[in-house]
């Protein structure tokens, strides 16, 4: 890559001496600003924003973002700050490049909240500037072809990263070109042996396909030419992921995916995309059920073109797609073929509109404190598969794959999906967990007394649903969530040995609120009381402002004294009883604690101390004995581990079982039982029974497993012992606390 290269490149589209001079200079500045500093590869640090800025140049993108690209890592990486960028090139430039900069000079409490806020960061520059992203999707794909460099860990993450983020992000701006080369990059890394399995593959059918797709093409422009439509013809190969993926989802292998090859057909209108398609139906038998108008009803990244794939030679399978010459320009380049500042046009509704997803997005998002639950959802927003469904009118409505009637009723309007009581699918009435199929009509069925359910948060798919029935929550249950909310730090406070008459005062609560956004001290008890905000959290802060209000020495709050547990309050199972040793402790199977929930003792005659979650059914269920519970705590550093089980429900298809059990047996754990059946409607259940050290171990391969392909939900359920095999519930004694 060379400056020379770069100007060759820009001239083919912009010619202006000018612009070539602006960017020659940021090439210099940044020559300048990155002095020695080298690649990890050994090559000059220039090279990459050069590199980068040649892809903006490929996209055919304004001079300003070239620049940018020239730029972008001059704030994180060099001495240069925003105000000597800004009076260099302006601040249209300083913005973009502060824009895409990481928040690497920023202090996080985890490697998974730094991500969170980068992306938080970005995506507010992007509905400014969607030209903040194109820079950090050219950044990631230069990265991409260069990462063979990195160590294998560090390959990884940036291969997975790049998979779950930004290849989809680059579809949902329809920017194919750069999606489809950071899918085969990324699963290149995370995949070596298969991406190089099917590379061989490939090259050793090249001639035979080329042979075919040269005799087909033949057929169909000898067709056209008959119909009087004139038309490009041209082979488009698969690109390596797409064929891996399709091979995963229907358990083939290659010599069993016929459509390698698709062809597509550019025309000169959308009467002759039509035409056209006529024609091929004419040859070639079409197969029911894959034909797609994305003419009619266009993606929501702007893409359009009719997708069909037809019955030809001897059986083999070949899939034709139309689109006129405007249409194959925005599956190429995406947003970046339809943007404001490139046209110059005054009316930008159109292309406004293009970006309400990324607005929508942002406003959905902007009450997630939690860093993994942002990027978790962040992930379903940008998830390549949609579902296209109609409302009885006639409207079209697009979804996340996996939705629900609860999806669609909240896209509707709020309280259409917080009264909704059930639903009408295809005029049939269908469960509110039934997965929404393209082309389905829906209909809402409402109630003036209904409610969301708290279960609703686990079943709904789209963040959208999720947020507007947690807002539900806050709204409706404040009194409950305020109560709840003042016993949780009453409760912390005496954890930590501190009076909650000096630090629960409502000047303090008041001041630490502003920290999170609330502007009471009642708004601080109620989103502890629903979660937005942890006890622990708020007492930190509140010791650090009680501290700053009264520095009086006399009356600083003591720092919190951990005291080392005697060795005689440990267990076998992890677990201390307050004021006790060397009691038996045994975990309950009914309910099976892990390290992080909330437990409790009750005393049994005769088998010691049995330990149940605070949840547990059995536990609540008794009344008139509390002398027989006890406080206990998890007693941390312990190497114990914990059985669990989990039930996943997933759509029925071969090699289910197999990808969830390597889903859980990849992180290590001892899968000690397994059980599954099929419901009448084609559904998966399976039960599996694992070892794990603590909540967080499990949580951690919950999310993977909902990562498996047509799962719909993860949830952790009791214990799966012989008593309670085939459905039948925990026997508890006379007492209501099973022993």
């Amino acid at each position: 890559m060379s400056l020379q290269q770069l100007e060759e490149r820009l001239k083919k589209y912009n010619e202006k001496k000018e612009d070539w001079a602006l960017v020659e200079r940021a090439y210099h500045f940044a020559l300048k600003a990155h002095g020695d500093q080298m690649r990890v590869s050994g090559d000059h640090y220039i090279t990459h924003p050069l590199g980068v800025a040649m892809i903006l140049a490929e996209l055919e993108l304004d001079v300003v973002t070239v620049v940018t690209g020239l730029l972008h890592d001059v704030l994180e990486d060099t001495m240069v700050d925003y105000e000597q960028l800004e009076q260099e090139f302006g601040e249209e430039v300083a913005y973009l490049v502060d824009g895409a900069t990481k928040l690497s000079r920023m202090e996080f409490r985890s490697k998974e909240e730094h991500q969170a806020e980068t992306w938080r960061k970005m995506f507010i520059a992007m509905a400014r500037d969607i030209r903040v992203i194109l820079v950090k999707l050219a950044d990631r794909t230069h990265n991409m072809r260069t990462l063979r460099y990195l160590h294998d860990a560090k390959k990884r993450e940036i291969a997975r990263e790049t998979l779950d983020i930004y290849a989809p992000l680059a579809h949902r701006l329809g920017i194919y070109k750069i999606k489809w080369e950071l899918e085969d990059q990324a699963f290149r890394h995370l995949n070596e042996k298969e991406y190089y399995y099917l590379v061989d593959k490939l090259a050793k059918k090249r001639r035979e396909r080329e042979d075919y797709i040269e005799k087909m093409v033949s057929i169909l422009q000898e067709k056209l030419v008959e119909n009087t439509i004139e038309a490009e013809i041209s082979g488009r190969p698969k690109h390596i992921y797409s064929i891996y993926s399709k091979m995963k989802e229907y358990g083939k292998d290659f010599n069993e995916i016929y459509d390698l090859t698709a062809l597509r057909i550019i025309v000169n209108s959308i009467k002759e995309c039509y035409a056209a398609l006529g024609a091929v139906h004419t040859l070639w038998r079409p197969i029911p059920g894959h034909f797609k108008d994305y003419i009619a009803m266009p993606k929501p990244n702007m893409y359009q073109s009719l997708h069909t794939t037809v019955v030809c030679g001897e059986n083999e399978l070949l899939e034709i797609q139309i689109r006129t010459r405007e249409m194959h320009r925005t599956a190429e380049y995406g947003i970046a073929a339809h943007w404001k500042y490139k046209e110059k046009v005054k009316d930008n509704q159109e292309f406004e509109e293009k970006l309400s997803w990324l607005r929508q997005l942002l406003e959905w998002q902007q009450d997630l404190k939690d860093a993994h639950e942002f990027i978790e959802n962040l992930k379903i927003d940008l998830f390549t598969d949609e579902v296209f469904v109609f409302t009885p009118r006639g409207d079209v409505i697009n979804l996340p794959a996996g939705s629900i009637p609860l999806d669609f009723a909240y896209r509707i309007h709020t309280d259409v999906g917080n009264h909704c009581v059930g639903a009408k699918v295809n005029g049939r009435i269908t469960p509110l967990d039934y997965q929404l199929k393209t082309g389905d009509i829906v209909e809402i069925i409402t109630s003036k007394q209904g409610g969301p359910s708290r279960d609703w948060l686990k079943m709904v798919k789209s963040s959208q649903a999720k947020s507007k029935i947690r807002a539900w929550f806050k709204k409706e249950k404040r009194e409950e969530n305020i109560h709840k909310g003042k016993e949780m730090l009453e409760k912390e406070t005496r954890r930590l040995q501190a009076d909650h008459n000096l630090l629960l005062k409502e000047k303090l609560l008041e001041e630490v609120g502003k920290k999170f956004n609330l502007l009471s001290a009642e708004d601080v008890f109620a989103a502890v009381g629903y979660g937005g905000v942890s006890a622990h959290q708020v007492i930190s802060r509140l010791r650090e402002e009680y501290n700053k209000q009264y520095g009086d020495d006399k009356k600083q709050l003591p720092p919190v004294e951990i005291k080392p547990w005697k060795e005689g309050h440990k267990t076998a199972n992890g677990i201390r009883v307050e004021g006790m040793e060397n009691l038996l402790v045994r975990i309950s199977k009914c309910c099976n604690p892990l390290p992080g929930d909330s437990i409790v003792g009750f005393v049994t005659r005769g088998r010691g101390v049995s330990i149940h979650r605070q949840d547990c059914p059995n536990i609540q269920r008794v009344s008139g004995e509390e002398e027989r519970f006890m406080r206990v705590y998890w007693e941390g550093g312990s190497e114990s581990s914990y059985p669990v089980e989990i039930e996943v429900a997933a759509m029925d298809r071969p090699n289910l079982l197999t990808e969830v059990m390597h889903a859980v047996s990849e992180s290590k754990v001892n899968i000690t039982e397994v059980d599954g059946r099929t419901t009448k409607e084609k559904i998966a259940i399976i039960h599996l029974s694992f070892v794990v050290k603590d909540l967080e171990h499990l949580d951690y391969i919950i999310s993977k497993v909902r990562r498996v392909k047509d799962v719909f939900t993860v949830r952790r359920t009791p214990g799966y012992s012989q008593e309670n095999k085939g459905g039948r519930k925990p026997r508890p004694d006379k007492r209501g606390v099973k022993h």
